[in-house]
């Protein structure tokens, strides 16, 4: 009976299994919340409302960028970079071409080159300014549709294709020079500044303001114009940088305002837009970044495709995007 009982206590303890102690598992962090065409991430002090939704307005674009809101008709203009077009949004849905070409008149783009146009203004007047990749210039277009060069050249040499623009409240132009309309960027034969930089127009005088960073690109000043923002489109340096801004128009050493380069999501910075709080919002990896003015990280709002450019309208109640082949916008209030 003893030798029985032994050898049922032997099987027993042989046959069980070890109970696991419980692990502790690391809280989780933010996750993105699904809301319509996409998905918005949330952070402390994030300004936009709950229930907001991303909405895809219209799609089968090439790569769409640079829009630009006219208050007075409630329309808006993106351009096309790919397709070398300009189009319009109407608010009745309806989209029409505006300008094609829009950023190249030439008839040997090579293949893969994105020469078309890029980011637009609108000045004092009405006209439409648009930073043209493959003439290598800013064009303005006129009430009348006449297009006219405003500005190609600095010191002589032509500029490398013009991206991004920003006026500022005393009628300057301040615009970033990148290299992406050459077809081998920095190395390019064609390229005739050793450098890519942001400049300052006014008065028909063109000022080299800073050439240090290796793509600058989207363009954007505090409520004030005290600070300058650009974004450094560099898959190797993924950050936008802060510049004070002087009395004369100058601005100062530039320091890094937020730094995404370990993000791997689609997309780097690019454009971007400042709200009246002074909250920046910067397309970057995987949608719109939202900062406060000291560079804290608000939220994201992330549509379906990663955005490339961004716009306010409708007196800051709407955020448009222009993301990769379609356009997008979102209700802020």
């Amino acid at each position: 009976m003893t030798k029985y009982v032994l050898v049922c206590f032997l099987l027993v303890s042989c046959g069980s299994k070890p109970v696991a102690e419980p692990v502790a598992k690391a809280p989780a962090g933010p996750v993105a919340e699904p809301a319509g065409d996409g998905s918005i991430l949330r952070l402390e002090g994030f300004p936009v409302p709950a229930g907001a939704k991303i909405e895809k307005i219209a799609g089968g674009f090439e790569f769409i960028e640079g829009p630009v809101w006219f208050k007075d008709t409630g329309k808006l203009w993106f351009s096309d970079v790919a397709g070398n077009v300009v189009r319009e949004w109407s608010p009745d849905g309806a989209i029409v071409e505006i300008l094609r070409p829009g950023g190249y008149d030439g008839a040997d783009a090579p293949e893969g080159v994105r020469l078309g146009p890029n980011g637009m203004a609108i000045d004092r007047d009405g006209n439409v300014l648009i930073a043209q990749h493959g003439n290598r210039r800013i064009a303005r277009r006129n009430k009348s549709g006449v297009i006219t060069t405003l500005v190609d050249r600095f010191e002589g040499k032509r500029l490398n294709s013009p991206n991004d623009m920003v006026f500022h409240s005393s009628g300057a132009l301040y615009f970033t020079d990148p290299p992406y309309g050459l077809p081998k960027r920095d190395e390019d034969p064609k390229k005739e500044l050793p450098y890519n930089g942001i400049y300052r127009l006014v008065g028909g005088r063109l000022t080299l303001l800073n050439k240090e960073m290796s793509r600058p690109n989207g363009i954007a000043f505090s409520p004030d114009e005290r600070w300058l923002y650009v974004a450094n489109s560099d898959a190797a340096r993924k950050v936008w940088m802060k510049f004070s801004v002087g009395e004369d128009g100058t601005i100062g050493p530039g320091r890094v305002f937020a730094d995404v380069t370990s993000n791997t999501e689609e997309g780097l910075p690019d454009g971007m837009k400042v709200d009246a709080k002074g909250n920046v919002w910067a397309t970057g990896p995987g949608g719109v970044w939202i900062f406060d003015a000291d560079g804290k990280h608000l939220g994201t709002i992330k549509p379906n495709e990663a955005p490339a450019n961004c716009a306010f309208a409708d007196d800051g109640g709407t955020l448009w995007m222009t993301a990769r082949t379609s356009l997008y916008r979102i209700k802020l209030k």
